[in-house]
């Protein structure tokens, strides 16, 4: 190993160790295990709840007029990097952040939201643009800040090319990613999903991953937190099994982690990068004789590359910035569509009809019932167990649709929504068929194993 000293392996073990805290290590709090970053953004959440609606009209409604402007491609945002990559986008994404104003306004001014004869109430209601505005995009737009601001702890000093370096014989063979993958998946699975695509978003546009590699792990290892599953749990009135549905999800995940790379659409991806040079070589140069030697190096030499205090705001302003202006439109126009399409049309119980066969073959009690919210979950990931919870008697049945509603991973209302409207190479439709493969995975573990337990 070369140049070590301790002034490097200072600044690389204290701000990661201040990372691993803040995103990856759990704490109780209030009751109910988290992050520390979820409770700082919390905790700000509380205090600015009155004009953190405010705030998010006015991000959305900036992206919508800065996106139409930036279609014309006028200098002042094509000399900027920061602008150029926030708004200079393609028409359709301008559309949607428009469409995200307007839905916006709409159920911010709160029009039509109590007369159910207005065509505005589809969009405003509180089951659908009420609970994206909300429920979610006051939630994200302090998450977004907190950690787009912090998120160079774990970015910056050379953790994830430690980490890397040292998993790169576990992840890439069984997973097809890189070893840094893994504090992307620790950061979902502990804290929240969003923080993963976050970190897979920020690599990837750093050229560190490949389009196949940020594809898989935005769509494979942004796990749903543990806080969540202790929601949706408890929604459907189960929560004494807490521990067996846990270990359900995990063992589900590493399935579908394993799986889903393999078939398409995951594998039709190429090894294509937004960046070149920057990807970590997967052996070990013959200079170093220990794995460890070789991870230190590698993060030591991303210590000196870093410029100090003022690049580390302008990264975390970067991210926060893109975050913002790049994806809360994009979660107001698809969250607030695919909930007016599941309260209000029949679609995802016809979609839902052809999993009756299988749900059949798996002797599953009340499959049609259970039909209904397989295809549900695409919209939102909460819809299926209050469906559940109102409408299916047989526990084995509702805690199937627990598991499912959770390892199925992507909707719109949020993740889905988060990576259609960053530069994650995934189409609509191919996150659909992601969708679909692990619902049907999901369902010949769980089912089965249910039987067992029930």
């Amino acid at each position: 190993m070369k140049n070590i000293d301790k002034k490097s392996l200072a600044k690389f073990i204290i701000p990661s160790l201040v990372g691993i805290v803040l995103f990856m290590i759990p704490v109780k709090f209030d009751g109910s295990w988290t992050i520390c970053v979820k409770i700082l953004a919390d905790m700000i959440s509380a205090l600015l709840k009155n004009v953190l609606p405010l705030l998010c009209v006015i991000i959305v409604t900036i992206s919508a007029v800065m996106s139409v402007i930036g279609l014309g491609k006028p200098k002042f945002i094509m000399d900027s990097a920061l602008l150029k990559d926030t708004f200079a986008i393609k028409p359709i994404w301008a559309i949607i952040r428009v469409l995200g104003a307007v839905f916006i306004w709409l159920t911010y001014l709160n029009i039509g939201s109590e007369d159910q004869s207005s065509i505005f109430h589809f969009i405003t209601d509180g089951g659908t643009g009420g609970f994206v505005l909300g429920d979610l995009l006051t939630v994200l737009v302090i998450i977004f800040a907190i950690a787009g601001l912090l998120l160079p702890l774990l970015l910056d000093f050379g953790l994830l090319e430690y980490v890397g370096a040292l998993l790169t014989k576990v992840m890439r063979p069984l997973f097809k990613i890189p070893g840094r993958a893994a504090v992307d998946c620790f950061t979902s699975w502990i804290g929240d999903g969003t923080l993963g695509i976050m970190l897979t978003c920020n690599q990837y546009e750093n050229g560190f991953y490949s389009a196949r590699e940020a594809s898989i792990i935005a769509t494979t290892f942004s796990a749903v937190s543990i806080t969540f599953s202790i929601v949706v749990l408890s929604q459907v009135g189960l929560m004494e099994y807490f521990g067996v549905y846990y270990l359900m999800i995990c063992l589900i995940g590493v399935v579908c982690a394993i799986i889903s790379p393999r078939i398409p659409p995951l594998s039709l991806k190429k090894d294509t990068y937004l960046v070149e040079g920057k990807a970590m070589p997967e052996t070990i140069p013959e200079e170093y004789d220990s794995l460890n030697k070789y991870a230190l190096d590698l993060a030591f030499k991303r210590v000196q590359e870093n410029k100090g205090f003022g690049e580390f705001i302008t990264n975390g302003l970067k991210n926060a910035i893109g975050m913002w202006f790049g994806v809360l439109p994009t979660v107001m126009t698809i969250g607030t569509l695919a909930l007016i399409l599941s309260n209000n049309t029949p679609i995802f119980e016809i979609m839902g009809k052809p999993f009756m066969p299988l749900l059949n073959l798996l002797q599953l009690p009340e499959a049609a019932e259970a039909s209904k919210t397989m295809i549900v979950g695409f919209a939102d990931m909460f819809t299926p167990s209050i469906i559940a919870a109102e409408s299916i008697a047989s526990p084995l049945t509702r805690f199937c649709v627990a598991v499912v509603s959770v390892t199925q991973l992507i909707y719109l209302s949020e993740v889905g929504g988060l990576i259609l409207g960053s530069k994650l190479p995934v189409k609509l439709w191919e996150l659909f068929v992601i969708f679909i493969e692990r619902t049907i995975i999901s369902l010949l573990i769980v089912c089965p194993l249910a039987h067992l337990i029930f």
